[in-house]
């Protein structure tokens, strides 16, 4: 398999557009799947790193360094929690009653979502479900925080922007959970049954019987990354595209699911 498209490259690091589904690194109950580093390793040597890693689920910008010294040098700059890192993502919007009853509720009587808010709960590892994480209301957790704008507004969806203030596993997921706006197509944290459908936006439909999602796969992309560059020592912003997937639905959304602009 080739490796994903490079978004950027030069002497001591380079950057990848992982797809939805392909692992960082081997997976521990699984060390035959395929992952991203694999090939990378593969193709590019054992000298090159990642800095940082992605859900499999979850596409978009994946940086690895090209040398040891720019390595440490990215790294630290990741748990020092100085990179500023953009996700967006596709959720659905519960219903207010449903809403109120989850675990951080931000939405007023309306059912709408603010225009920019911030999650700080703490995260743990669910100890019933292993490989899945749980908000800590009391004790116990890591302290997190998201800030999440929300940049489009389409009824029992909305396009949303999160910059994760620290990194921990599925942090955005959940949290967007926790507020009741579920990332769409989340099998872990969301509700499977929902899909995004032409025919539920578009009035009079009449495509194919057996009509197939315009996103089937987990709706969140990492799309920016604003770091110290390992070498000149100035800021460098690296960005990856938003998925085609995402760019269709937002087009139907925008035309036919009564889509609101964020103001600015």
């Amino acid at each position: 398999m080739p490796l994903p498209p490079v978004l950027y490259e030069d002497e001591v690091m380079i950057a990848f557009d992982k797809p939805s589904g392909m692992l960082v690194a081997p997976d521990r109950w699984d060390k035959k799947r395929e992952n991203l580093m694999g090939l990378v390793h593969d193709k590019m040597g054992h000298g090159v790193a990642n800095v940082h890693r992605l859900d499999a689920d979850t596409s978009g910008l994946l940086l690895c360094a090209k040398t040891k010294p720019a390595l440490d040098f990215l790294s630290g700059q990741f748990q020092s929690k100085t990179v500023r890192k953009k996700y967006l993502a596709l959720v659905t919007v519960l219903p207010v009653d449903e809403a109120m009853k989850v675990v951080a509720p931000v939405r007023d009587a309306t059912g709408a979502l603010p225009d920019e808010f911030t999650v700080d709960l703490a995260l743990g590892e669910d100890e019933r479900q292993p490989g899945r994480m749980r908000v800590f209301k009391k004790r116990g957790g890591k302290d997190s925080a998201t800030v999440v704008k929300t940049l489009e507004r389409f009824g029992n969806f909305a396009w949303v922007e999160c910059q994760p203030l620290t990194g921990r596993t599925h942090q955005i997921r959940v949290h967007l959970a926790a507020i009741g706006a579920p990332v769409l197509n989340d099998r872990f944290y969301g509700n499977p049954e929902i899909k995004l459908l032409l025919s539920s936006l578009k009035r009079g439909y009449k495509g194919r019987d057996e009509e197939k999602p315009m996103v089937d796969r987990l709706a969140l992309h990492a799309s920016e990354l604003t770091l110290t560059h390992p070498t000149t020592r100035e800021p460098a912003t690296l960005s990856a595209p938003t998925p085609h997937e995402f760019e269709i639905a937002l087009k139907y959304l925008r035309k036919f699911g009564t889509g609101v602009r964020r103001g600015r």
